[in-house]
């Protein structure tokens, strides 16, 4: 990957140091989720995750917009389509927002105007949501009879349970504030200085251990179903294996190092 913009059809791939920048990059469309793209995402999780150099994924949208849901045509395919291939390209969102969860370095979503639908599921897929004042997060879907299922995922792990269900089936756009408030966006950086802010927030996992963030990312999203014991008994042996990695020991030699050094 370049350090420079690269144009991969509707992606564009930055790199900044160790961050990765992917810019949907459909803005005539609102950045809507085609196979394409859908495809492009996938592919470039992958590439970024081999690169030893990646700490950090940061999705954002060209023009006004972060992602307006799936394509119009996406949408004219539903009507005619069977069940089954129905299924299948259902499937097909569903794995990229599973792939945001399985990519061992963090992902963070950075919005700037409309989140909706799929956009809104992608935005909360990632393991960090950071927004503008202008961000609008929501699942109108509801209002053409279509049910935002994979979100509900998504949505039923990050909020609770009457707040998710008012939200998914009463078709609201909510503003980033509020969601903040949630606890759903992190953090809200000034609309004037955002790209800059996203870039200095995404900075700090160039500065920490890649492999005791790949450990902890796995075990917290892995514990969701465990119980407290379980949970804990896992914890132990992700704590140990932490230790045995050069990160852990480097970090040791020179904290015992630092520590022995006369003041």
């Amino acid at each position: 990957m370049s350090n420079n913009p690269v144009l991969e059809k509707s992606l564009l791939v930055e790199v900044q140091g160790g961050i990765c920048i992917l810019t949907l990059n459909r803005p005539e469309k609102r950045n809507a989720l085609n196979d394409e793209l859908i495809s492009l995402l996938k592919s470039e999780f992958g590439r970024a995750e081999s690169d030893e150099s990646i700490k950090v994924i940061v999705i954002r949208g060209a023009g006004k917009d972060f992602c307006s849901g799936a394509d119009l045509s996406a949408i004219q395919k539903i009507a005619s389509a069977s069940y089954e291939e129905n299924l299948d390209d259902a499937r097909s969102l569903g794995e990229l927002f599973k792939s945001i969860r399985r990519v061992r370095v963090p992902v963070i979503a950075a919005v700037r105007g409309r989140a909706l639908a799929g956009g809104c599921g992608l935005a909360l897929a990632c393991d960090i949501v950071v927004s503008d004042s202008t961000g609008i997060f929501g699942f109108p879907e509801v209002k053409i009879g279509f049910v935002p299922a994979m979100v509900a995922a998504i949505v039923r792990r990050n909020m609770f349970e009457k707040d998710a269900f008012a939200w998914l089936t009463q078709g609201f756009e909510v503003k980033a504030a509020e969601l903040n408030g949630l606890g759903l966006v992190h953090r809200i950086f000034d609309d004037e200085t955002f790209d800059d802010d996203v870039v200095g927030f995404a900075s700090v996992y160039e500065k920490v251990s890649r492999s005791a963030v790949e450990m902890t990312k796995r075990l917290l999203y892995e514990i969701d179903g465990f119980d407290f014991s379980e949970a804990i008994e896992r914890g132990a042996e992700v704590n140990a294996k932490a230790r045995m990695t050069d990160d852990c020991r480097n970090g040791i030699a020179r904290f015992l190092n630092k520590g022995s050094k006369p003041r």
